[in-house]
């Protein structure tokens, strides 16, 4: 195995290559390579280095994440930001994935943006449906998006689900429109094309299941739907982009106003959010779904017009998917 190693000495870090191995039951490491005495000498000496050297092909990913990640997070905390009441210690990682998507992402040529956001999608798609109930795998729905062969022993909804959550997903990217009771309708009804015919706000009183909260009563929908993009428009110069589109998301799902949709399109609109301010778009992962209940209902107590403290534990939830997202689809 190859890692990274940081010596610290008076009040300078050293980086260096080092190999870990068992030999004869003991496990031996030694240096391999001195990267240098800063994250920016390391960054940029790694490559050449790892070139030369044939144990290093299975590690040369994870590290150079690890280096791409602690750079932009140095980077960041040496500007000193101002504190976020909200984000607390996720503004530095908050901040520095939203850094590299702009210095890096955005002015990559077309084809290799185009590539990384293909996976991107694939992934957002196969999660956000999963966490609904649909059984595709990603091995299925990654074969589905590249070949065309719809997975066996699936139901048509469900690659509907996943086909329409992908379109849904590239039309906004292609969207400049203000988030508005039309917007969210149509979002809606792209993500729920020959999976389910009701379109629109619901009229009818639903129960969420498993939840701690009372979604709106059907004729109060509207009106409260019109309490939230109230309070977005009041706020969205005010919050954190992450934080805006974090607790828009909550308040969104707590009003649940759609028969059946909800979580994909409130999941769809955090990253619209995201989106029009300058933010990377992330996953919130199936495999954590009972974290990520938990932490939507750490807040459910919030009324639909505050604008609370508690959001912090889902905030810094979410924050953790984004950097993990980010820096594993978009490096």
């Amino acid at each position: 195995m190859v890692y990274i190693y940081k010596k610290k000495a008076g009040d300078k870090y050293y980086y260096y290559l080092r190999a870990s191995k068992r030999l004869n039951g003991k496990q031996v490491t030694k240096d391999i390579a001195y990267l240098g005495s800063t994250i920016e000498e390391a960054k940029k000496n790694f490559p050449n280095i790892a070139k030369d050297k044939q144990e290093m092909k299975k590690s040369y990913r994870k590290i150079n994440l690890l280096l791409e990640t602690e750079y932009y997070n140095d980077k960041i905390k040496k500007l000193k930001l101002k504190k976020d009441d909200f984000l607390n210690k996720s503004l530095e990682y908050v901040e520095a994935i939203k850094l590299h998507y702009n210095k890096v992402f955005q002015k990559l040529d077309k084809k290799s943006k185009e590539e990384i956001l293909e996976d991107f999608a694939i992934e957002f798609a196969y999660n956000t449906a999963s966490l609904e109930g649909n059984t595709i795998t990603l091995e299925e729905a990654k074969n589905f998006f590249e070949t065309g062969r719809t997975p066996m022993n699936r139901t048509l909804r469900e690659i509907y689900d996943l086909q329409n959550t992908k379109d849904v997903l590239f039309w906004l990217f292609a969207q400049r429109k203000n988030i508005d009771n039309d917007l969210i309708v149509e979002i809606h009804k792209r993500l729920m094309k020959n999976v389910d015919e009701r379109i629109g706000y619901r009229m009818k009183d639903i129960r969420v299941f498993k939840s701690h909260f009372e979604a709106s009563l059907g004729i109060y929908v509207k009106a409260d739907m019109d309490l939230l993009l109230k309070w977005y428009n009041e706020n969205k110069g005010k919050l954190h982009p992450f934080v805006l589109a974090t607790i828009f998301h909550h308040k969104f799902e707590k009003v649940h106003p759609f028969s059946d949709g909800n979580g994909r399109a409130g999941r769809m609109l955090m990253n619209y959010i995201l989106i029009k301010a300058g933010c990377p778009p992330i996953v919130i992962y199936k495999k954590n779904r009972n974290d990520y209940l938990d932490a939507l209902g750490s807040a459910d107590k919030i009324n639909l017009t505050k604008t609370d403290k508690k959001y912090r534990n889902l905030i810094s939830y979410v924050a953790s998917e984004a950097a993990i997202s980010y820096w594993n689809l978009f490096l």
